[in-house]
């Protein structure tokens, strides 16, 4: 059976080692400057009465190849932000994902809404990176993170003001995330090991969160139906791409999925 998870690790570190010297620049200058983005991304996917959007922007994935063979990721941000998303997902691992920070770059640059950074974080360098690209957000996978490790990087995150998104796929990652104290909880319905999808998984841990946590389902979600039924659940927002950029008409499946109408 393929572990994705440890070949996209493996190539990861590999990959910080070479940008070292820029994540060491990038630390000095922003450990003596103050700038605040407000956490913009936490209070716009919290916003009560609905079901919020983190629409994702992705190339390709590991398992299922090319997604978009036109990739444009500020026509897709676009598109997301005319049809009710809350905030965008971006994809920036370059190898596997065919992403890149500099897709944050382009489209924070165009567009006023949070942006998310989704990549697999394992170093300090990486959230001073996303900060300066234009970030809001940035994804911790409790996965791949020992405990000091997630709090170290909730920390630098902090002191950056860019909101965490802490990634939990099991009950034993819930309780490191909850005892690192984590404001947002995303569930993510994909096994990273193996990329199988399975919307149990949220079923079963949404109601194991503390009511005063921002939770967010990721993954798998196909239809209105099954976005309605994790908002009944509890969940604040989900988190979906393939569904959409998949589709031949990104701006109707979304207005589709997210139960909408057209604007």
């Amino acid at each position: 059976m393929t572990n994705f998870l440890e070949k996209i690790l493996e190539y990861k570190k590999s990959l910080l080692q070479k940008k070292k010297a820029f994540y060491s620049t990038l630390k000095k200058k922003f450990r003596q400057e103050r700038l605040t983005r407000y956490r913009l991304f936490k209070k716009t996917i919290s916003a009560p009465g609905k079901m919020n959007l983190i629409a994702e922007i992705k190339k390709a994935s590991p398992s299922q190849g090319l997604l978009c063979r036109h990739f444009d990721p500020v026509s897709l941000a676009k598109i997301y932000a005319a049809n009710g998303a809350a905030a965008l997902s971006i994809l920036t691992e370059d190898k596997f994902f065919q992403g890149s920070p500099g897709y944050i770059k382009q489209v924070s640059e165009k567009l006023d809404i949070p942006i998310l950074t989704k990549d697999f974080i394992i170093d300090e360098g990486q959230i001073y990176e996303a900060f300066v690209c234009g970030a809001s957000a940035v994804l911790l996978i409790v996965a791949i993170l020992e405990e000091d490790q997630l709090k170290q990087l909730l920390l630098a995150a902090s002191r950056l003001d860019l909101d965490c998104l802490v990634e939990i796929h099991e009950e034993s990652e819930l309780n490191l995330a909850l005892k690192a104290d984590a404001e947002m909880i995303g569930i993510n319905n994909r096994n990273l090991r193996t990329f199988d999808v399975d919307l149990g998984v949220s079923e079963r841990l949404i109601k194991k969160i503390p009511k005063d946590k921002v939770i967010v389902v990721e993954s798998g979600m196909q239809s209105f139906q099954e976005v309605q039924k994790f908002k009944a659940l509890g969940a604040h927002a989900v988190l979906i791409g393939e569904t959409f950029l998949k589709a031949p008409d990104v701006g109707e499946k979304v207005r589709e999925v997210m139960g909408m109408e057209r604007p």
